[in-house]
């Protein structure tokens, strides 16, 4: 488990950016948790089951523990990138299934899906660090 100076890169700007909306959401307005749980429960039918500030306080718990998850120098950056892949996964999916969020095409963002679609970048981060394969060294 060697030191990659592109994954601590991608780990760090990645959970520092989860890790800081968690703590955003710490005391979300019951309004405010009520849309993010609508949307939620696209993807998680089983999120609309909980009242909007529990699924408010869960959701910044959650977000809290995945960016200091995904900062953990500890951790295994494949492991980390697992953990993340999940999460921005359930994020584009509410993307692509919430209505007036993309074009015609299905995936190109209207002005109102700019914010949601920028979640793909999450995904990209997830893909790179499970599968960066460190190079071997050459045999002498």
């Amino acid at each position: 488990m060697g030191f990659s100076i592109s994954n601590a890169a991608l780990r760090l700007v990645s959970g520092a950016f989860i890790l800081n909306a968690g703590i955003g959401k710490r005391n979300l307005p019951a309004e405010h948790a009520a849309g993010l749980q609508e949307a939620a429960q696209r993807v998680i039918p089983q999120a609309g089951q909980l009242a909007p500030e529990t699924f408010g306080k869960y959701l910044s718990y959650s977000e809290i523990g995945l960016g200091a998850f995904v900062l953990a120098p500890f951790v295994p950056s494949r492991l980390a990138g697992l953990a993340l892949a999940g999460f921005s996964g359930a994020l584009v999916a509410a993307y692509l299934k919430t209505p007036g969020m993309t074009e015609a095409d299905k995936i190109r963002p209207t002005p109102a899906g700019t914010a949601m679609a920028k979640d793909f970048w999450l995904a990209g981060i997830a893909v790179a660090l499970i599968f960066n394969r460190k190079k071997a060294a050459p045999a002498e």
